[in-house]
């Protein structure tokens, strides 16, 4: 028995089969002992009780195999049977794992673990602080087809309306919203001459995943003009100077990449790298015939306030870049503006030389935004309905206090009965990282703002993150149930 154990054992997790042939081995064995035991006791008696003669005759048949004998036989041939049987389990087919043995926990799946599913779209809520609301993806083109419709994006904190005790008086009177479920109501904004609306996609320029992020910022423009039929849609490039205006208008008729890529380069200083990786926006751009607007100050001028100051900038161009000089000026003193600008902007800052101070850097800064901002707002404001798609750094936006904080104002001094408040402009962050929200963690950042002394100025990170895959589960704080 025990020279077969490790045999017999091994059979017994191998299959099915070799199981039952090895319980069937094992009883014949015990078998051949049980009756080797009552052999044994007969002889005794025999030896006890039986007369000479049948002793002697016992004696004389010398020849006839004893019950030892048979027991080795035996037990030789419950070994080939193992075996035989431990063969065939071995060029058979069926995994070890398809025995099932009791109190087992089920076998993991082929191919290792898999995780579970979570969501790319996540909505920054307006609670205290920040809070992130997972999106199905059945539901993401929803939300992009809403911001194309002009519908812009609260800024007030989600209610979640499921019926419970609490408020089903309240769904019983109040018709406008659902009886069940969450309210999918969206408060209507106006329309017509002076209803503007803007979305913001921050993209990580210069970074390795600057590319995933102008594919994702494709996949969500094409979405989101769905709803656009005969409106005026335009995609804002925060990369290319105002000077650039014409070649994208000679792009857009001819589709010369390459001419556009080379007149950048040598006319704007927007660099080739930079103009090729944009390019699928600026295909897209051109297949849905939708308009191509160059936002960015002359890089020429940059250079000036950066080393000379702001008055030094040419006062033409100056001009153009800033209409509402008054609330450019008062926009410094604003505290919300003061938080955004010691714990975002400066962050970024990086002397360019030994004279170089962080009140040059905050000069080129606010000048830029506001050039941005005044040429999106200067071409949507004398469109009804219009929608302005801002492809801006990812720096420029994050904390909604650089390009999207100034559109409002900017809006309003073009055009004094607009209709842009801060709900429609919406600010998406694609693929942003911890390090990118200015966390000292492995999470992403929802908010600046957390002191007694500036929580009433708290600002949120943006209105939604966005991924282009399944963010890492360790990334993501303070998430509510999905929606």
């Amino acid at each position: 028995m025990n020279t077969c154990f490790p045999i017999f054992a091994w059979l017994v997790l191998a299959s099915p089969w070799s199981f039952t042939s090895a319980l069937n081995s094992m009883s014949y064995r015990c078998e051949t002992r049980a009756a080797f035991s009552r052999s044994s006791t007969w002889m005794t008696r025999i030896d006890l009780s039986s007369s000479a003669d049948e002793i002697e005759k016992e004696s004389a048949d010398d020849n006839r195999m004893t019950p030892s004998d048979a027991s080795r036989r035996n037990m030789l041939q419950s070994c080939v049977m193992l075996g035989t049987a431990a063969a065939a389990s071995v060029a058979s087919t069926k995994s070890a794992n398809a025995i099932t043995l009791p109190f087992s926990s089920p076998s993991p799946p082929t191919g290792g673990y898999i995780p579970a599913k979570r969501a790319t779209c996540y909505k920054v809520d307006s609670t205290i602080p920040p809070t992130l609301i997972p999106y199905r993806a059945s539901r993401e083109a929803a939300i992009l087809k809403s911001l194309g419709a002009g519908d812009g994006t609260a800024k007030t904190p989600f209610i979640d309306e499921g019926l419970t005790l609490n408020n089903m008086m309240k769904k019983a009177v109040d018709t406008g919203t659902s009886a069940v479920g969450l309210s999918d109501v969206v408060k209507k904004r106006p329309k017509g001459f002076g209803a503007a609306s803007f979305v913001c996609l921050g993209t990580n320029a210069g970074s390795e995943s600057e590319g995933a992020d102008v594919d994702l910022a494709v996949g969500l423009i094409v979405d989101m003009v769905k709803p656009r039929a005969r409106m005026d849609t335009a995609v804002g490039f925060a990369f290319v100077p105002q000077s650039g205006q014409g070649l994208l208008d000679d792009y857009k008729s001819s589709g010369d990449e390459e001419g556009l890529v080379s007149s950048l380069e040598r006319t704007a200083e927007v660099p080739r790298s930079v103009t090729e990786t944009y390019l699928p926006l600026l295909r897209l751009s051109r297949s849905e015939g939708l308009s191509m607007v160059a936002l960015a100050p002359e890089a020429e001028d940059m250079r000036v306030v950066r080393k000379d100051g702001l008055q030094n900038v040419n006062i033409e161009r100056r001009t153009n870049y800033v209409v509402d000089a008054q609330g450019f000026i008062e926009l410094t003193q604003d505290a919300r503006f003061k938080l955004y600008t010691e714990y975002s902007m400066l962050k970024g800052f990086v002397p360019q030389s030994a004279e170089d101070k962080p009140g040059d850097f905050f000069s080129e800064r606010i000048l830029w935004d506001e050039a941005v901002a005044t040429a999106a707002a200067r071409w949507a404001v004398i469109r009804p309905d219009s929608l302005m798609v801002i492809v801006a750094p990812f720096d420029r936006l994050r904390y909604m206090g650089g390009v999207n904080f100034r559109l409002p104002r900017v809006c309003k001094a073009l055009q004094k009965d607009s209709k842009v408040d801060e709900e429609a402009v919406t600010t998406i962050l694609l693929n942003p990282t911890a390090q990118e929200t200015l966390s000292q963690s492995r999470y992403i950042r929802l908010e600046i703002g957390t002191a007694p002394t500036n929580v009433a100025y708290q600002s949120k990170l943006a209105d939604y993150v966005w991924f282009s895959s399944m963010p890492k589960v360790n990334t993501i704080p303070r998430m509510m149930p999905t929606q």
